[in-house]
């Protein structure tokens, strides 16, 4: 029997217990001849993340007990955190961002000497018994960090060597098959990865030194994404210098392997990312985006032509392959990301690992329908809509849904149509979601993503805001209960949002910037200079750095917001939230400030997101007067006349 009750009030089996309980998240996959290994990070481990084997005839195995955390911070954001080569495993653990050797049943054993150093991004050199890496030093706490690419050796001596420097990061080293060549990728301030980079070549001298260097291709204005080489030893990589990431190789020139308006790479956030894997020498397997959603293909690199494979997935991550065999993270909007092998010859897929044991009634599961809208100057943007869904609930027939915009972080990234209970929480509860992709999001071609440039908190507020309203003329949802919340970049725009547009009730931001220019002068090197790109240079831009500034525009806000902040983090300090909740104490506006011990950027612990995600609810059910106060997730709201 299904129940007439107000949106936002239904009773859902979707509760941040069952989100958290037997959720982990999946990083990475390697294949090592029949083995397959990959990384969990488990909220229910205060986010440890652990490397697991999965050989062909027994269970997954995990290949370190707590405390290990094979995690690295080079960037801050890491990935690329092991490698793991005939058998041996090598990571990164979290506690002292040294490098160690990893076996079962063993405590891993020391590769590097303690010392303020990070590593990331490893490649096997087994000529030399070494690894090539990207070391991060923090020598000197009052300087800026210093990146280079470097050597490790296996012997047991803990002996790095420095192997290219002199740019401001690195990334992407790999040795050709034939242990005779490197290749790497640079880029210096204000670049960030996806605006530019150079992709260098070097021959490997008989000491372990590099030869001179050869520029291959890249530069200011042209993105490299994951060099790699084919089985015979012929240097492939993506590079967006058409518009789009599209495939090219090396051999003497640069050729282009398949011409597509659509993307074979994405934002180098994190280290460690494949979008493509060789079958053979003639054969590719990649996975590309098309607007709507990931695709799964082979690319017959003689042809440059382009075959698509049929799967159940329509998000597709860390794509690798051995023989005709690949292996995944797969998800769509059914199905929540799980790490599975997919066999060329026969079609089939195996799963090997599940994000979350948690079996779903699809009853309660809304599917994403991508939408493009109108927005400012005659510009159209995209998103995804979910639609409140619930098989035991029904609206008033005279009442329209509460609507949560989502504004993903980066600002330079993008949200994708998979299964994610934390939206589905909202879904099934009676709100409508949309998901926005705004100017700037990749997936859409450089020139979508440079609709940004230098007009951050304008492109995104202007997208996120012109699709609720579009939901709003199209009679979809309540135009006196619009909400928007977002992370990190998407807490910029949130709260841009609601400071410079008279179109939401209320904000949820989660370690969010209020105070570009106080970002500019206080984060981590990655991203220091990345405002220069989206704003402009600081501090010849200072006044614009100001008129954008959320904690600067107190008087234009009308509304409630709450705050979620990890008090660790160093990406966005704490100090961010914490000014801006005192500016709204000040004003009188409803406010509430929920601070996390321990969270850094991102939240890991399973107790925080659970609390987060139950808090939030209870604050929109105050803030816009639902019929129906959850009793989970209590937090003081300042300066809320009940």
């Amino acid at each position: 029997m299904v129940t007439t009750e107000n949106y936002g009030s239904w009773n859902s089996p979707i509760t941040s217990d069952s989100i958290v309980e037997s959720t982990v998240r999946l990083l990475d996959v390697q294949f090592d001849g029949d083995s397959i290994y990959w990384l969990e990070s488990r909220p229910q481990e205060s986010g440890r993340s652990v490397i697991v084997r999965k050989d062909p005839n027994s269970e997954p195995q995990d290949l370190a007990a707590p405390p290990w955390n094979t995690r690295t911070r080079v960037h801050e954001y890491g990935g690329g955190a092991f490698l793991v080569d005939s058998g041996e495993v090598y990571g990164s653990n979290f506690s002292d961002q040294q490098l160690y050797r990893y076996a079962p049943q063993t405590e891993p054993v020391p590769i590097t000497k303690p010392g303020p150093f990070r590593y990331a991004d490893a490649c096997m050199d087994r000529e030399r018994n070494r690894l090539i890496c990207i070391r991060e030093s923090h020598e000197n706490p009052e300087a800026e960090a210093r990146n280079a690419v470097v050597s490790v050796a296996l012997d047991g001596s803990g002996a790095v060597e420095v192997l290219a420097e002199g740019y401001d990061f690195f990334s992407s080293p790999c040795i050709n098959p034939q242990g005779t060549e490197l290749v790497w990728l640079s880029w210096d301030h204000p670049n960030m990865p996806w605006d530019g980079t150079t992709l260098w070549k070097a021959s490997i001298q008989k000491d372990g030194s590099l030869g001179p260097k050869k520029q291959v291709a890249g530069g200011m204005d042209e993105s490299i994404f994951q060099p790699q080489w084919s089985p015979e030893g012929v240097l492939y990589f993506i590079s967006d210098k058409s518009g789009w990431w599209n495939l090219y190789r090396f051999g003497g020139e640069v050729h282009q392997v398949l011409a597509r308006d659509a993307e074979f790479g994405a934002p180098q956030w994190v280290f460690g990312m494949s979008t493509y894997a060789f079958i053979s020498e003639k054969t590719i397997a990649c996975t590309y985006f098309d607007g709507k959603g990931w695709q799964l293909a082979t690319v017959d690199t003689e042809q440059g032509s382009l075959t698509d494979l049929k799967t159940e997935y329509s998000v597709i991550r860390q794509l690798r392959a051995q023989g005709s065999k690949l292996a995944f993270v797969g998800a769509s909007p059914s199905r929540m990301p799980e790490i599975l092998t997919f066999d060329l010859e026969t079609g089939q897929a195996s799963v090997l690992k599940q994000t979350t044991a948690m079996q779903m009634d699809t009853g309660y599961l809304s599917i994403p329908e991508a939408i493009s809208f109108p927005t400012e100057d005659g510009e159209e943007a995209h998103a995804y809509l979910y639609r409140p869904k619930n098989k035991d609930y029904q609206g008033p027939e005279n009442e329209h849904p509460p609507l949560v915009v989502f504004s993903h972080g980066g600002p330079t990234g993008a949200t994708s149509p998979e299964l994610n209970l934390g939206k589905q929480f909202w879904t099934s509860r009676g709100f409508a979601i949309l998901d926005v992709n705004y100017g700037g999001s990749t997936g859409y071609g450089r020139s979508y993503r440079e609709r940004l440039r230098g007009q951050w908190g304008i492109v995104d507020v202007n997208d996120c805001s012109a699709g609720a309203m579009f939901l709003v003329e199209k009679g979809e949802v309540d135009p006196n209960r619009l909400a928007i919340r977002g992370g990190s970049a998407g807490g910029y725009t949130t709260l841009a949002a609601l400071a410079f547009k008279d179109v939401f009730h209320a904000g949820a931001s989660y370690f969010g910037v209020s105070d570009p220019e106080a970002l500019a002068k206080d984060t981590h090197k990655f991203e220091s200079r990345y405002l220069d790109g989206l704003i402009g240079p600081y501090p010849e831009a200072k006044d614009l750095y100001t008129e954008r500034a959320p904690i600067h525009a107190i008087d234009q806000l009308n509304c409630p917001i709450v705050f979620f902040q990890g008090l660790e983090d160093k990406v966005v300090p704490p100090n961010q939230a914490e000014m801006m909740v005192d500016a709204l104490r000040e004003k009188g506006l409803p406010v509430a400030y929920v601070p996390y011990e321990g969270e850094q950027h991102g939240f890991r612990n399973a107790k925080n997101i659970k609390h987060s995600l139950d808090a939030e609810l209870y604050f929109y059910a105050q803030v816009m007067r639902f019929s129906s106060i959850p009793d989970e997730g209590r937090i003081q709201i300042e300066n809320l006349d009940v």
